[in-house]
C-alpha cells in the first residue's frame, strides 16, 4: 500500500480516537502539498479530512469535503476512493437531514449510495480501499433500515480481510460484528410488526456472524471485538433456546465492555437492553426485565438511533402491559401502528433503491460494451472508432480555436521484430509502447492504436514546446526498454483545433521523415 494511503488511514484512526482537530490540520496540509490548493490533494487525505469535519460536527464542510474527494477520485481514477466518496456524501447527508428537515433528500442519499455501488463494478485492486467502500455503502443502508441492503456490503467487506495483503487490524471480526450487530436490530424491527419467526430467523444469523467473530478475533482490539461478539451472542439466545443463561452473560459482557471504556449510553449497549429485559421475563424474572427497561429508557437521548428508541419503548410499553398497567395499552397499540407505517416505509425506499439498482446496472453494462467497442483488445488503449470519437468530440465549436498537437508514432523495423522473435513477443513489444506512450503524456491526454504497429496521441491544449518534450520522451522510454531491441519515430504536428485532420496529416508525414532519417527520434512540422 503506498505512504499516502497509509497515512492517511493512520489519520482516520486518530480522529475516530477523539484527535479530530489535530486530524483536519494534518490533512488540510498534506492535500496542500502539490499544489497549494486544498481541492488537488490525493482521495486518500479528502477521506480524512471528511471524517474529521465530521467528528467535529460541521457536517456541511463535511458534504463540501467529500466533493472534493470525489473529484480527486476521479483523476485518480480510483473505483475505491469514488465509492467512499459516494457513500460518505450520502450518510453525511442523511446525518444533516435528520438536524435540518430543509435538507432532508432520501432520493439524493439513496442516489449516492446505489452510485456507490456501481463504482465497484469496476476492479479497485487495493483490498483496504475496497473493505471501506463496501462498509461506507453497507452503513448507509443500515442507517435507512435497508438490511437486505446492507448485509451483502458487510459481506464483501469482510472478503476484502481475506485478501493476504490486508493488515491485521481487527477488522474481519468487526464485519463479523456488524452482520450479527445488523441482524439483531433487523430481528427487533421484526418483532415490532408480529413477524415473530422470521424474526427470530435473524437472531439465529446474529448468533453464528457472532460466534465466527470470538473465533476471528485478532489485533489491537482483539478483545473488544470478542467481547461484543459474546454479547451479541448473549442477546440472540434471550428470545430463542436459553433465555435464562442470555439473561446472566448479557450484563457480565456489557460490564466487561464498559471496562474497556464504552459508556452506558453507547449504542452497543442499549440495543442490548430490550434482548436482556426479555431474557429476564422469559426467565420468570418479570420485576428485574422491568427495572432494567427503565433504566434503559432513563439513558435514551436525542443521539440514539431511531429504531433502538422504539425498541426501548416498545418493551418498556410490553413490560408494562404484562403487569397490568392501565396506561399501558394505549401506548404499546400506537406503538404498534406507528412500527407498521415505518415498516411500509422502509419497503418503499427499498423498492426505490433496488429500481435505482437494476438502471445502474444496465447503465453500466452498456457502457463497458460501448467501451470494449472502442478499446483495442491486444494494448488496452483506445481503436480507430474510439479514436473517431474523441475527434469529434475535440471538434466541438466552443473549443475550435483552442491549439492542439498530434503525435504520430510507428515501431521502427516491427516486421523484423516479429519476423525473428516470433509474434508472441511482437505483441509484448505492442504493449509495452502502448502503455509507455500513454505514461508519457498528460493525464487526459488520448492515445489510440490505428493497427498493426503505428499509435497516435492527441495532446488538447499543447504547444510545440510541449509535445516536441512529450515525443522526444516517449521515443527514450521505448528506447530504454530492456526486454526488447525496440526503437520508435515520431511525428509531431500542432495547430488549432479547426485543423485537426490537417494536424493528422502533418504528424503523419513528420513521422515518415524520422523514419528516413534513420529512426529512432522524432520530427515536426506545424500546422
Amino acid at each position: 500500500m503506498d505512504e499516502v494511503t497509509l497515512g492517511a488511514l493512520r489519520l482516520l484512526e486518530e480522529a475516530q480516537a477523539g484527535g479530530a482537530a489535530q486530524v483536519l490540520t494534518a490533512a488540510e496540509s498534506a492535500l496542500r502539498e502539490p499544489t497549494g490548493q486544498i481541492g488537488d490533494g490525493p482521495a486518500a487525505m479528502h477521506f480524512a479530512r471528511v471524517v474529521a469535519l465530521t467528528r467535529l460536527g460541521d457536517l456541511r464542510a463535511a458534504i463540501d469535503a467529500a466533493d472534493l474527494m470525489l473529484a480527486a477520485a476521479d483523476r485518480e481514477g480510483s473505483a475505491g476512493w469514488r465509492s467512499c466518496a459516494l457513500s460518505l456524501r450520502a450518510t453525511r447527508r442523511l446525518r444533516l437531514g435528520g438536524q435540518d428537515l430543509a435538507e432532508y433528500d432520501i432520493e439524493a442519499v439513496l442516489r449516492d449510495l446505489v452510485s456507490a455501488e456501481t463504482a465497484l463494478l469496476a476492479d479497485e485492486p487495493n483490498p483496504v480501499i475496497t473493505g471501506n467502500a463496501h462498509t461506507g455503502i453497507a452503513i448507509g443502508y443500515a442507517q435507512l433500515r435497508l438490511y437486505e441492503l446492507a448485509a451483502p456490503q458487510f459481506e464483501a467487506a469482510y472478503q476484502a480481510t481475506r485478501h493476504a495483503s490486508y493488515p491485521d487490524n481487527g477488522n474481519r471480526a468487526m464485519w463479523l460484528c456488524n452482520l450479527a450487530e445488523l441482524n439483531l436490530i433487523w430481528a427487533l424491527e421484526l418483532y415490532q410488526v408480529g413477524r415473530i419467526a422470521e424474526a427470530e430467523r435473524h437472531t439465529t444469523a446474529a448468533e453464528e456472524y457472532a460466534m465466527r467473530a470470538v473465533a476471528e478475533a485478532s489485533g489491537p482490539k482483539a478483545e473488544v471485538w470478542r467481547l461484543s461478539a459474546l454479547l451479541y451472542a448473549a442477546c440472540s439466545r434471550a428470545d430463542r433456546q436459553d433465555p435464562a443463561a442470555a439473561a446472566v452473560d448479557i450484563p457480565r459482557y456489557t460490564n466487561l465492555l464498559r471496562v474497556h471504556g464504552l459508556p452506558e449510553q453507547h449504542q452497543e449497549i442499549l440495543l442490548c437492553r430490550p434482548f436482556h429485559a426479555v431474557a429476564l421475563r422469559r426467565s420468570g424474572r418479570p420485576e428485574e426485565a422491568l427495572r432494567v427497561i427503565e433504566e434503559a429508557v432513563a439513558l435514551l437521548s436525542p443521539e440514539t438511533d431511531c429504531l433502538i428508541s422504539a425498541a426501548v419503548h416498545r418493551t418498556h410499553a410490553v413490560l408494562l402491559a404484562a403487569t397490568g398497567s392501565a396506561g399501558a395499552r394505549p401506548g404499546l397499540t400506537y406503538g404498534d401502528t406507528l412500527a407498521e407505517l415505518l415498516w411500509r416505509q422502509r419497503h418503499h425506499w427499498l423498492h426505490t433503491a433496488m429500481t435505482m439498482q437494476a438502471y445502474d446496472a444496465l447503465r453500466w453494462q452498456h457502457e463497458q460494451a460501448e467501451q470494449a467497442a472502442q478499446t483495442d483488445p491486444l494494448t488496452g488503449v483506445a481503436n480507430r472508432r474510439g479514436l473517431d470519437r474523441f475527434l469529434r468530440a475535440l471538434a466541438h465549436p466552443d473549443a475550435a480555436d483552442h491549439p492542439v498537437a498530434v503525435l504520430a508514432v510507428d515501431i521502427d523495423r516491427f516486421k523484423h521484430i516479429n519476423d525473428s522473435l516470433g509474434h508472441s513477443t511482437g505483441d509484448d513489444v505492442l504493449r509495452a509502447v502502448a502503455q509507455l506512450l500513454t505514461t508519457s503524456v498528460r493525464q487526459g491526454d488520448f492515445v489510440a492504436r490505428l493497427g498493426g504497429d503505428e499509435f497516435v496521441a492527441i495532446l488538447p491544449g499543447a504547444d510545440a514546446t510541449l509535445a516536441r518534450l512529450v515525443a522526444q520522451r516517449t521515443v527514450e522510454a521505448v528506447a530504454g526498454l530492456t526486454a526488447w531491441p525496440a526503437q520508435v519515430s515520431v511525428g509531431v504536428a500542432y495547430g488549432p483545433a479547426y485543423c485537426l485532420e490537417q494536424a493528422l496529416s502533418h504528424a503523419d508525414s513528420a513521422m515518415y521523415a524520422a523514419k528516413r532519417a534513420g529512426g529512432n527520434r522524432a520530427s515536426c512540422l506545424a500546422v
